[in-house]
């Protein structure tokens, strides 16, 4: 073997502490009883040789037939083989060395047209790794996770041990715990998207002196049963679900969606196990004798813009909007671009074109109803009940009274009839027969006057509860057609070009579908949270992960293709998501698990060891700095000013925003200010136009809600700091913490704005100026808005 192959072998091992244990992608192998040098060989093919092949060769000699050139596909051996591309242990003998090492401009590969070109090392690795066997592996990704035995440590938390076991051969250890006051803020602001109150900061400080452990242990556990935990984590989930208050496109008409927003604010709050919320979601509906809170979870796939222009085509845009449905069903659950494979097979990964129809069919057989949603003093069911009660007491006062009414229209004259009310007038020229009910019972009123007064109660009754059938709220849901419609594969993903019928399915990469006599998307959606899916638990421990450390396990969290990155501590990453299932798929206990952990409680503060060998911190040998989500800042600076609103749920509401926000679309939408608490609720409440959101949340970052959104970017621009002072409801607040200083004093408001008492200097610098310039520098402050 090459001399310089085998220290590369050898080093790789050491480095990622392989023996005993090995990666899935590498068990199978293992299995077999293979070396630890096969195991490195397949770890360099999933590491090094599969990213290179994907970024400079499979787009055309890849997975995706329709496009590939010169019939030869890369991401195969045997194909690879077949075509003379590859011989193993022969660099020699292959015809991609030969192309790779070419100077000829019609030859060499990739082309020097693509802007791919392999550097003289990629030539090497690519020719070393054929000389060496060209070793070819599974992707790691669709290989079942495997819950690893711990590696031996000294860490009592399986998470420290993992991590533990690749900072020991850089020479690293994890940081030195935060300071509690540091703590009690990041993982408020982690767990609940507040920062602690004063109280709330007293009371772990005190325990803290007492029994720093404990006290940190009742921190989370008071977090975790928090009102506002349920707020925090429906905020993540709303980003994958594209959520929004209106229907997008130029028109961008309002929409009721908000209690699905409360759906999954009480499905967190409940720790509803993660399986079951996607089962609901994905097709609440189609549970046995499902009940109001099931059929409202499908508004998951409801929240698809809707075009409202005149001239459309309403199947052409139907259509989309179940191609967004299969796009965001591959995100959220599979870490997959499954939409990708809508016009042709995956350029990278193995997902046909077929397949993709074969998911969409799943979606093809709904309606999308509006449906009445009950809520506290406001039943439905309830109100259509009275309502046809009522109604039915008045038809038979009005049926006892049919003669006498004939009898006195009869006796009515030009002249009488226009000395009556216009409204009267009007129905008296509307035949006999054809007058609904609310015109007779009119009529009869007109008749009697005040005379009948049980008719008078039941009629203002009646007036009554109609009005509250209008209150009723509503929100979009699936309900599936009892004639399912026939899907075919579209050429091209062109709606007018139908080719071959196709019957639903899932990748046939992944873990068997369980096929029944007519699959719904209650099948998929068991298929999607089977403990067989090697996706689901990985994708979504993954997720979590970057919500509490900044970045992933696996860098790419919406890519766990061949494109995306290799997981940085693949055994931690099983480990978390075989447990997780193992513990029912209870978010709050897997929260619990990762915040509990020392390498969560490590100080951010950048060591010079560790600038050195972990300057990305993908080791994580101390924490990440983070500027809080924008809704987060709203939140963390309504709670520093004493303004926050803690109610949980209901209609969205309308905060301060800059004038002529709202004239940028197609028409001007209203914005009807709140009054009162409303107007400074939490930022998940914020009603949200898709054309024109809230210029604060568009600053910081918030997504669109066009698509899918699993990670939010974090910029950093001089517009943030002008919003902060400048955006009405900033004022607003500043105003309020000028309130605030005014009454406790500055050292406390400070306090209250980022977590920790001020030294003598902060305060020396604040002392001199107004209470107003004050506020606006406690509320723009870069402390006041990041989470350390």
């Amino acid at each position: 073997m090459h001399a310089a192959w085998i220290v590369f072998l050898t080093a790789m091992l050491l480095f990622l502490g392989l023996h005993p244990g090995l990666h899935p992608a590498l068990a199978q192998g293992a299995s077999r009883g293979s070396s630890d040098e096969d195991a490195a060989r397949r770890l360099h093919f999933q590491q090094t040789i599969r990213p290179l092949l994907a970024d400079r060769c499979l787009s055309c000699h890849g997975p995706d037939a329709n496009h590939r050139q010169a019939d030869l596909r890369l991401d195969l051996r045997e194909e690879a083989e077949r075509a003379g591309a590859i011989r193993q242990g022969k660099p020699e003998e292959s015809s991609l060395v030969d192309r790779i090492h070419s100077s000829d401009p019609d030859l060499v590969m990739p082309p020097p047209q693509s802007g791919k070109t392999l550097t003289l090392e990629e030539r090497r690795l690519l020719e070393e790794w054929i000389e060496d066997g060209a070793v070819y592996a599974d992707h790691w990704a669709f290989e079942r996770p495997t819950k690893w035995e711990l590696p031996d440590s000294k860490a009592d938390h399986p998470i420290d041990a993992w991590i533990d076991r690749s900072l020991t051969p850089l020479g690293l250890q994890r940081s030195p715990e935060a300071k509690p006051e540091t703590l009690v803020r990041r993982v408020s602001l982690d767990l609940v998207g507040l920062p602690p109150t004063s109280d709330q900061l007293d009371q772990f400080l005190d325990e803290y002196q007492r029994d720093p452990d404990l006290a940190y242990e009742h921190l989370v556990d008071r977090l975790l049963s928090s009102a506002s935990y349920g707020e925090k984590w429906a905020r993540w989930w709303l980003d994958q679900a594209r959520y929004a208050d209106s229907n997008g496109y130029s028109i961008d008409g309002p929409r009721s969606m908000w209690p699905y927003r409360d759906w999954v604010i009480r499905a967190f709050q409940n720790d509803m196990p993660f399986d079951q919320f996607t089962i609901e979601q994905i097709a609440g509906d189609l549970l046995p004798e499902p009940t109001q809170s099931q059929i409202i979870a499908t508004g998951f796939h409801r929240n698809t813009p809707i075009n409202q222009e005149g001239g459309i085509d309403v199947e052409q845009f139907r259509i989309d909007s179940v191609f967004d449905r299969v796009a965001t069903t591959g995100t959220v659950w599979l870490g997959l671009s499954l939409g990708c494979a809508q016009c042709h097979d995956h350029k990278f990964d193995p997902l046909t074109q077929r397949e993709f129809y074969q998911v969409f069919s799943f979606f093809n057989n709904q309606d999308e109803p509006s449906i009445p949603v009950a809520v506290p003093g406001l039943d439905p069911d309830q109100i259509k009940r009275d309502i046809e009660a009522t109604e039915g007491q008045l038809a038979s006062r009005l049926e006892a009274s049919q003669q006498a009414m004939q009898d006195w229209e009869a006796g009515l004259d030009e002249v009488a009839k226009k000395k009556l009310p216009e409204a009267i007038q009007k129905i008296l020229g509307v035949e006999l027969g054809k007058r609904n009910a609310a015109q007779k019972r009119q009529l009869y009123v007109q008749h009697t006057g005040k005379a009948d007064e049980e008719f008078l109660l039941l009629d203002k009754r009646l007036q009554e509860l109609e009005q509250k059938r209008k209150e009723i709220p509503t929100t979009l849901v699936m309900k599936e057609r009892k004639e399912p419609r026939a899907t075919h594969l579209l050429i091209k993903g062109d709606f007018t070009r139908p080719a071959d019928l196709v019957t639903p399915g899932t990748p046939g990469v992944l873990h068997p579908f369980a096929m029944v006599s007519q699959p719904t998307r209650l099948d998929l959606a068991r298929w999607l949270v089977d403990p067989a899916n090697p996706l689901t638990a990985r994708v979504l421990v993954n997720r979590f992960w970057v919500q509490f450390f900044g970045s992933g396990i696996v860098s790419t969290d919406n890519d766990f293709g061949v494109t995306g990155a290799f997981p940085t501590h693949p055994e931690l990453l099983d480990w978390l998501a075989v447990a997780w299932q193992e513990e029912g798929w209870s978010v709050k206990r897997l929260h619990r698990l990762i915040v509990t952990s020392r390498t969560y409680r490590q100080s951010s503060v950048l060591r010079e060891d560790s600038k050195q060998l972990d300057p990305l911190n993908q080791w994580w040998s101390r924490q990440n700095r983070l500027r809080l989500d924008s809704e987060l800042v709203r939140d963390a600076l309504l709670s520093a000013s004493g303004q926050l609103c803690r109610k949980v749920g209901g209609p969205s509401v309308f905060p301060p925003i800059p004038d002529g926000i709202l004239n940028q679309g197609q028409g001007k939408q209203s914005w009807k200010l709140s009054q009162g608490e409303d107007r400074f609720r939490r930022g998940l409440y914020t009603f949200c136009y898709r054309a024109t959101p809230a210029p604060a949340n568009s600053v910081f970052d918030a997504p669109d809600a066009a698509s899918s959104c699993t990670r939010r970017l974090r910029s950093n621009t001089p517009l943030q700091a002008l919003t902060l002072l400048n955006d009405p409801a900033h004022v607003e607040l500043a105003e309020a913490m000028a309130g605030r200083i005014e009454r406790e004093g500055l050292a406390a408001a400070l306090r209250a704005a980022i977590s920790r008492s001020p030294d003598a200097w902060e305060l020396s610098q604040l002392e001199g100026l107004d209470r107003w310039t004050q506020a606006r520098i406690l509320l723009n402050l870069d402390e006041a808005i990041t989470r350390e």
